[in-house]
């Protein structure tokens, strides 16, 4: 069920208000076609301001330490401030730590939450599944990703698609839930494109976007023929639900390969090599870089995975021990490569003039423990942790909440998993009281009840 709530009521000429009209179901059971969705966002129901942004989403795999990054507590006691120095910023709210020199430089471009938190178990897979969705899996109910209901509430712009994960969907993180990188009960047409691929690799392609080498583009088309004549000959399956979707993903896996502008999208040998240097030549900058090109042509929704694993992988989950790294690892390996992507995606984003209109959003799972473990480390802390947002209608150098003295537990302004993703939606312009088809045709506000978007950032 789709329901909309303009500002202003506006009335039919048999005195019933387009919001009633509206609000009576969904769009097939009214006769609502999409050409005649358009038209009502055209005439204003739909926020238009609003209607072209788009979001690029990091998810910081393995969740970074709050105090070690952007909540320094320089007058802690060590065994809590960890071994980094307090560095100014060009913000004089904004201070971080001494590992992100880049960061400093653009913290006015930025903002803050340093007041997140939640009360669900203490696992990798519980944060990915209620940060990206605005809800813990439960009941057998999967909550889509925020990317996949804006594409299911908006379409594609363009012919790629609507919205894309790089490199990869997040892998196993010592869990069995959901990761919620997909679309839910909306159902697998709405499931992001996934690159599989490593944008850094010197022979880079993207596999299940352009055909072999040895398929032109007239056998190509030689085989859609051939599809649809066999399909004529299948009406009985064709009317199935499995049918309708395997057309549905033909069809846009035909318009991906066949696509002049979806391989000059994913083509990062156009970038300058300069441009490439200053993201970072590794598979994170290499990322942000093409998150920005998929943005720049159309694409409305991108995540980047800073990493797709804990395990086997040097990532922000620094519990100390082997397999995993230390509060110095993170110094030496994770924090360089992830300060010279992100601030270059937000400078380049403000230089293009596509930052008010693109929202970047840091986030992560959980935070880790106020103070350093014997293994030199911290483990998993859902008490509080910081997330950051620039870009698309959000002011720059804000801090908003406030942690207690020791980066344990939110002092002010706490916000759950729910106010963040409702943030996105309000910057997209995606109406809270907006209803989903969940499972058994159960309406589902893109949000639940009572979870505001964080205000102060706007």
């Amino acid at each position: 069920m789709f329901k909309f709530s303009p500002k202003g009521s506006i009335s039919t000429c048999d005195g019933v208000s387009r919001r009633d009209f509206l609000q009576a179901g969904a769009l097939g059971a009214i006769g609502l076609t999409l050409p005649q969705f358009n038209a009502l966002r055209a005439s204003g129901v739909v926020d238009k301001k609003k209607d072209d942004r788009a979001c690029i989403m990091i998810f910081n795999l393995g969740a970074p330490s709050q105090i070690d990054t952007w909540d320094p507590k320089p007058d802690a006691p060590r065994e809590v401030r960890g071994p980094f120095k307090t560095i100014r910023t060009n913000c004089p709210d904004i201070q971080l730590t001494e590992i992100f020199p880049h960061m400093a430089k653009i913290a006015d471009k930025f903002s803050l939450v340093r007041s997140v938190y939640h009360n669900a178990a203490a696992v990798h897979d519980t944060g990915h599944q209620m940060m990206q969705t605005g809800r813990l899996f439960s009941g057998g109910i999967n909550t889509p990703h925020v990317g996949c209901a804006l594409e299911f509430l908006k379409g594609r712009k363009s012919e790629l698609p609507a919205h894309v994960i790089l490199p990869e969907p997040m892998g196993p993180t010592g869990g069995n839930m959901p990761h919620g990188q997909d679309a839910g009960f909306l159902g697998k047409t709405y499931d992001p494109f996934v690159l599989n691929a490593d944008p850094s690799a010197k022979d880079f392609k993207v596999p299940d976007l352009l055909p072999p080498q040895e398929i032109s583009e007239v056998r190509l088309a030689r085989r859609r023929a051939l599809r649809d004549m066999v399909d004529q000959s299948v009406k009985n399956f064709e009317a199935s639900e499995s049918a309708k979707l395997m057309d549905t993903n033909f069809h846009d896996a035909y318009r991906l390969m066949t696509s002049s502008a979806a391989r000059e999208a994913f083509d990062l040998t156009q970038e300058k090599p300069a441009v490439r240097e200053r993201y970072g030549m590794n598979r994170f900058g290499q990322c942000c870089l093409l998150a920005r090109r998929l943005v720049e042509r159309g694409v409305r929704f991108v995540t980047v995975n800073s990493f797709i694993t804990v395990f086997n992988e040097i990532t922000w989950d620094i519990h100390g021990s082997k397999p995993f790294t230390s509060i110095e690892g993170m110094r030496d390996l994770v924090a360089p490569m992830y300060d010279q992507g992100y601030s270059a995606l937000i400078e380049d984003l403000h230089q293009r003039g596509m930052l008010e209109n693109t929202l970047v959003c840091n986030l992560a799972e959980f935070g880790r423990t106020p103070k350093v473990n014997p293994a030199g480390g911290r483990d998993h802390w859902p008490g509080v942790w910081t997330v950051g947002f620039a870009g698309g209608g959000v002011k720059g150098g804000r801090v908003i909440g406030r942690s207690d003295e020791i980066g344990a537990y939110p002092a002010e302004h706490a916000a759950a998993p729910a106010n963040v993703v409702a943030t996105i939606y309000e910057s997209l312009g995606i109406d809270l009281e907006t209803e989903l088809p969940g499972p058994q045709n159960r309406p589902f506000p893109v949000v639940d009840r009572g979870f505001d978007p964080i205000r102060q950032l706007f």
